[in-house]
């Protein structure tokens, strides 16, 4: 496969390490490579619960901007994104989750994805867990020789219940690199992820920028 082609697949794929001629994908456990198939579980809010919450999602006009292409916004849709389930998938397969897929004409990418669950309590610890396994997820990617991660700790903002910014930069051993920064926020019972990621190291990432958008983010799901 052409480093292009191998780099491009990389940066889509930054926190997850999910792809197609991935050496993760073919080394992750089934519970983790699996897509979230949104099924009901117990804690899970009915499709009534969810649809009166309804939290609103990002638009494309406020992610961080790019200097070179604008933003396009994907429909909302069930599930949570293939990127996210390496490194957050065994904390999000329990919930019925939606999630919306912004892109750029380059190799930029975003995603946000909502969930709603049953009480504030099972929010603040559904929020913890993820900040506690994205913090962990640079040494499961470590674990692939052609890969070596590093991790940033960018965090909190005071928005409503409280959110933390991360980062996470990805060599690999042919000389591709990308950055993701991805952050966990709460409002209520409603926990929102939000992640961008690009070909680069963090000397690229926006990060001030990004912490604007997860205040939005936040703030849209009351």
């Amino acid at each position: 496969m052409p480093k292009r082609t191998r780099a491009g697949a990389l940066t889509a794929l930054l926190a997850a390490c999910l792809a197609a001629g991935s050496a993760i994908m073919a080394t992750a456990s089934p519970a983790t490579a699996s897509p979230a198939t949104g099924a009901t579980a117990a804690g899970a809010p009915s499709p009534a619960a969810k649809a009166s919450a309804a939290p609103k999602f990002l638009s494309a006009s406020q992610l961080p901007p790019h200097p070179s292409s604008s933003w396009r916004a994907g429909k909302v849709t069930d599930g949570v994104p293939e990127e996210f389930q390496y490194c957050l998938g065994d904390a999000l397969l329990a919930y019925d989750a939606r999630h919306r897929v912004f892109r750029t004409d380059l190799e930029t990418s975003a995603r946000q994805l909502n969930i709603v669950v049953g009480s504030a309590a099972k929010a603040k610890a559904l929020a913890a867990r993820l900040n506690k396994d994205y913090r962990k997820c640079a040494a499961r990617i470590d674990a692939d020789p052609d890969l070596k991660a590093q991790y940033r700790d960018y965090g909190s903002l005071p928005v409503e219940e409280g959110a933390h910014v991360h980062g996470l930069h990805v060599r690999t051993s042919w000389g591709a690199m990308d950055v993701q920064l991805l952050s966990v926020g709460r409002d209520g019972r409603t926990v929102t992820v939000v992640d961008w990621a690009q070909m680069g190291d963090f000397k690229s990432a926006p990060v001030k920028a990004f912490r604007k958008t997860t205040t939005t983010a936040v703030n849209k799901l009351r």
